[in-house]
């Protein structure tokens, strides 16, 4: 696939203040953005808790990040974020092993595309019940603890699709809408605990799934670059980048927000 105009920008990481030494639990941490996400906190020298449903993944990801940044404390756990009490277990456990929780990445989630008229009751609920309902378990237990420590930051990876909408999203786009507008509210309630809530919304990302859609063409990669302004696709790196900068110190006076990146997809209405 071509990568955008000739001339542009290439993407240069940057550094960010204020990260060294942050607790960091991300889920969905074992591949795509999260994955990608934990390289960016790990080479800004924080401490990693990664949690999945995929083994295989975790300890790939684990021996991937140690190998990459030796002496990187970085332990994992296997859950599922749709279950309450693992989400507990979970953020227990990164408190045993580092104290705290400073920041929560929220990273898992599905996709969901499918006509409205087909789209099964199990299918629409294991959507929402993955895209939102897990997000806002993750979002309360950390915040319960980042309550009693004095503060923290949460950012949850919503997309474009949460602040616009697509036939055959359905389910995706109201989930993913409900994570902005969980966002929003969880950051004005929790501004006097000094918890900051933020947002990331990805555009069409070069992740190993996209990868496989495009192989397959069960996505049009032509369409898609014709489409996004920028005439490319994202990659995970770039969408880590929006993350670092709001976990950092740079970003101390913003909550609520969902910040965008995706190319100008949204900015062009056709």
């Amino acid at each position: 696939m071509p990568n955008g105009y000739p001339n542009a920008q290439p993407f240069v990481p940057a550094q960010y203040a204020g990260l060294a030494g942050k607790v960091v639990l991300n889920t969905g941490g074992a591949s795509g953005i999260g994955r990608a996400m934990a390289h960016g906190f790990a080479r800004h020298g924080a401490r990693l808790m990664l949690l999945d449903l995929d083994a295989d993944g975790l300890a790939a990801a684990r021996a991937e990040l140690t190998a990459a940044y030796p002496g990187l404390e970085v332990e994992t756990v296997t859950a599922s974020i749709t279950d309450p009490d693992a989400v507990e277990d979970a953020c227990a456990a990164t408190e045993a092993s580092f104290g705290r929780i400073d920041i929560l990445l929220n990273n898992a989630g599905i996709s969901m595309n499918k006509p409205s008229l087909e789209l099964t009751p199990f299918e629409w609920k294991r959507a929402i019940d993955i895209d939102l309902s897990g997000v806002f378990y993750c979002s309360q237990a950390a915040g319960r603890r980042m309550v009693r420590q004095g503060g923290g930051t949460i950012l949850s990876t919503a997309s474009m699709w949460g602040l616009t909408s697509s036939a055959n999203r359905l389910a995706y786009c109201a989930a993913k809408a409900g994570v902005v507008s969980m966002t929003k509210s969880l950051a004005a309630e929790w501004a006097e605990y000094c918890i900051r809530v933020n947002a990331v919304c990805p555009g069409y990302t070069r992740t190993a799934l996209v990868d496989t859609l495009l192989a397959r063409q069960a996505l049009d990669g032509e369409a898609l670059l014709a489409r996004t302004p920028l005439r490319r696709l994202g990659t995970p790196e770039e969408m880590a980048e929006v993350a670092l900068f709001l976990a950092s110190d740079s970003a101390a006076f913003i909550t609520g927000h969902a910040l965008v990146s995706d190319g100008g997809w949204t900015a062009d209405g056709f």
